[in-house]
């Protein structure tokens, strides 16, 4: 299998020169380097069922993986999708690949094993990445769905987003305890283990934690029931901290993107965020919590590996893949 790339500093300095580029440049660049073969393999139509057809187990999917790629496409590649992504963002993302061959060295299987293999990660186009009209970018693969709306260089969604670790800490070898998603873990349990007992009444909304996150990879994300704790029953220092995990969250994705994100949550009325728990309030139990507004949904499972497997997602209730973005273009576009 070919060497995968981009570990550490060379990973800082391809995000830094890459934020210069649009990502319709980066996109049509990444094409044309792999050939008229190879870029067919990646692209299909904007209106195709593939681009909602997401999901973060490991599977055959659409696209093309990272190890089809020579060492240069795949630098590209990963260029192309950290456009959309803050620093941290792109370092989770591509910590995600990096946990593939750990995963396989604790589930002690062959070197040549291809269910776990950090080459099974796929990118995909949908449309004509040239400015004219809108176009989707996605990569996928076990632990891994980020998926993209873009239109003349702007993102119209980031969403679906969903990341994971397995083993969420790991626990043996040269990255012994290697947290990938710490921030989503930490600040959740000082936000949930703060509250006073009146309020985990409230937030807490079962003792067993489900086995997943319960809107799975279904088209379409709902607001969820019982919803937990209101923002206002919440002191400033518990809304700080909830705050903080949501930018944990929409700070994933560049700057201007968090910052659209954060003023919809606001504009809808940070009153009406809720946060709820489930399951144990101690790692190494299972546990749950998500967070929820009119505008977006959180969930966050670690159940499975005896509480040592994350998954996390983020969801735009009106605007995943771009629904009410692309609405609003098609209304413009056709007057």
């Amino acid at each position: 299998m070919k060497k995968l790339l981009l570990p550490g500093l060379l990973l800082l300095i391809m995000i830094s020169s890459a934020r210069s580029q649009s990502p319709e440049r980066a996109a049509t660049a990444l094409l044309a380097e792999l050939g008229p073969e190879k870029a067919a393999k990646m692209t299909t139509s904007f209106d195709s069922g593939e681009r909602t057809s997401w999901h973060f187990v490991p599977k055959d999917r659409f696209g093309i993986r990272l190890k089809e790629m020579s060492a240069k496409q795949q630098q590209q590649a990963f260029a192309l999708v950290n456009l959309c992504l803050s620093a941290e963002g792109a370092r989770k993302a591509k910590g995600v690949v990096l946990l593939e061959s750990i995963l396989r060295e604790v589930e002690k299987r062959p070197l040549n094993d291809t269910y776990r293999d950090s080459g099974n990660f796929y990118f995909a186009v949908f449309g004509v990445p040239d400015g004219k009209a809108p176009w989707g970018l996605r990569m996928e693969g076990h632990h891994v769905s980020l998926n993209f709306t873009i239109y003349k260089g702007q993102i119209l969604s980031a969403a679906p987003g969903f990341l994971g670790a397995n083993p969420a800490i790991v626990p043996e070898g040269p990255a012994k305890g290697h947290q990938l998603l710490k921030e989503e873990t930490v600040l959740a349990f000082a936000l949930v283990n703060g509250l006073s007992d009146t309020q985990q009444q409230v937030a807490v909304v079962a003792t067993k934690a489900p086995a997943d996150i319960i809107t799975g990879n279904k088209r379409n994300a709902w607001q969820l029931e019982p919803p937990g704790i209101a923002w206002q029953d919440l002191k400033p220092e518990q809304q700080r901290q909830l705050r903080a995990l949501i930018v944990v969250y929409i700070g994933r994705y560049t700057r201007l993107m968090k910052d659209i994100l954060w003023k919809e949550i606001e504009s809808a009325g940070t009153g009406n965020i809720r946060f709820a728990w489930a399951g144990g309030k101690v790692w190494g139990e299972g546990h749950y919590y998500r967070i929820q507004g009119p505008t977006f949904l959180i969930e966050y499972d670690n159940t499975q590996n005896n509480g040592n497997h994350v998954h996390s997602v983020f969801r735009e209730l009106k605007n995943d893949f771009g629904d009410d973005a692309l609405k609003e273009h098609y209304k413009t576009a056709h007057r």
